[in-house]
This record gives C-alpha cells, structure tokens and sequence, in this order.
C-alpha cells in the first residue's frame, strides 16, 4: 500500500473520528489523473459573516486549522470587516444550477445582509490529495456555519450552496468516511466543489472544478432536434449528469479508460490562464457530437 492511500485511509478514519478499515479499503480501486502542467489546484473559500463579525470569523478559522485542517491558511490581504457590494450578484450566479434545493430565501437574504468576509486559502493540491484536501475543504464550510459564517462559497470553481446544502453534503462524506468508501466520497466532495454545466448552446457545456478532486474536467458539445431554439433546464440537466456519470467512470477506471470507451478525446485546458485557479492541469474530456 503507497503512502498516498495511507494517507486517505488516516484522514477518513479521522473525519468520523474512529478507526478506519483498511483491509476493505486496500481492496477498492483509486484512479488518479496525470497532471499535463505544473500548476497544482487549491481551494479558495469565501466566507460571509455578520456587520463587525470578521474577529468571528477568523477565530472559527483558526480552531478549524487547529483541530483538522492544519495545511489550510487565512487570507489576510482580501478578507475584510465590512460588506461586499459584489456579493450579491457574484452568489447569484453561482449558486448551484443543478440541485433545486441548494439554497433558500434565508440564504439570499444572508448574502444581501452580510456585513464582514473571510477568505480561506488551502494548500495545493496533486491528484493523489485532491479528495483527501477536499474533504477537508468540506468539513471546514461545514465548521464555519457553527463559527460565525452565514454563507459560503467555494471560489475555485464558483459554486455556492446555502446552509441546509453546505450540512447535507458534509453528511453524506461523514457516512461515507465510515463505511470506507473513498468513490463515493469523492463523488459528493465533487458535487460540493464543481459547478456544472457552463456555456453556451453554440459553443458547447462544459464542467468546471474537477480538478478539485483529482479529475479532468468534461466538456459535452450536443445535437438537438430544434438548434434555433435554446436549450431548456431539462436538457442541460441531462447534460449535467452526463458529466457527472463520465467523472464516476474515471474515478472508478482510469482517466485513459474512459476516454476510450466513451470515444471521446482528452485535451489540455485552454479555457483559462494556467495559473488561474479554475484551470485544470489534468486537462478536460470531450464528448463530441451528443445527442439530447
């Protein structure tokens, strides 16, 4: 067993704060993408708090880094004790577009409310620790809404989820974590970090943030029946889980298995600067020519 999976083993035993199994574990099978750039990914979250509430915030902070997240940092040079007037319009457009009940009207108002904002940096990231970060990442979102947060958002990928969402997802990867499932848990650390499908009919739907967990990104360009007409929430929904069922496949078989059973074609990502943090150093798949 290579020290990577020892360290997935540890940290799952931790997270639900037991002792793993590992002869189960030892047995399931890990994929890891090869990188295609020197760029390592991280995680940036955004956290709001109330008027005069950053000290809050940066105290939650520190006893999260201190209790289980030791390689994550604070930001000191954007976090800041007052509102942000670009909060609103920026959580507008990245809540997830693909769960129906990711946030609330209280969420909204949070936002609209807010009156301080901390940011979070974790460390970088190689396929083999992507989960393993992430899921730190999502105990930490989960930690903060008990520490002075009322909204968070995960900047790498620009996703956001409101509370009963952030709480929902960091569930599933405890009862994961417990039953030594490191697919699936790399399956909600996705579904919490990802944000799924971007762009446009002409130009195709793509995701963004799978290099969070140690995968290409996927990107679908589709046939429809009517092209004059654009593409309604139903298509794009099947859109999303196709991505979703591809990044499953490759976390389960191998990046270049699934690439080839799915006649598809891995390309470097040159949707985005390559040290911006949306950027995928694994590269993306694409799907040419799907139906809807």
């Amino acid at each position: 067993m290579n020290s990577g999976r020892r360290g997935v083993l540890a940290f799952l035993g931790g997270l639900v704060l037991g002792t793993p199994s590992l002869g189960r574990a030892a047995n399931k099978p890990s994929a890891f993408a090869v990188s295609r750039s020197e760029y390592e990914p991280r995680h940036i979250l955004c956290f709001l708090g109330t008027e005069n509430g950053l000290a809050t915030l940066q105290l939650g902070a520190r006893a999260a880094i201190d209790a289980f997240a030791a390689d994550f940092s604070i930001d000191e040079d954007y976090s800041q004790d007052e509102p942000d007037d670009r909060m609103e319009r920026s959580f507008a457009v990245c809540w997830d577009r693909v769960d129906p009940e990711t946030y609330q009207k209280t969420d909204d108002e949070a936002v609209a409310g807010h009156g301080s904002v901390l940011y979070v940096l974790g460390p970088s990231m190689a396929a083999e620790n992507a989960v393993v970060t992430s899921a730190k990442a999502l105990q930490f979102a989960q930690h903060m809404f008990g520490h002075g947060a009322i909204a968070v958002k995960g900047e790498s990928a620009g996703v956001a989820h409101g509370a009963r969402r952030w709480k929902e997802l960091f569930e599933q990867s405890r009862r994961e974590a417990a039953s030594d499932d490191p697919l699936a848990l790399a399956r909600t650390c996705r579904l919490a970090f990802a944000r799924r499908p971007i762009g446009g009919d002409a130009d195709g739907m793509a995701s963004v943030g799978f290099h969070l967990v140690g995968l290409p990104d996927v990107r679908v360009n589709f046939i429809r029946k009517d092209d004059k007409l654009p593409s309604t929430n139903a298509e794009q929904l099947k859109i999303a889980a196709l991505m979703d069922n591809i990044a499953d496949q490759m976390a389960r078989d191998g990046v270049e298995k699934t690439v080839k059973a799915r006649h598809a074609a891995l390309s470097d990502d040159t949707r985005y600067e390559e040290d911006s943090y949306k950027f995928n150093p694994f590269g993306v798949v694409s799907i040419e020519d799907y139906k809807l």
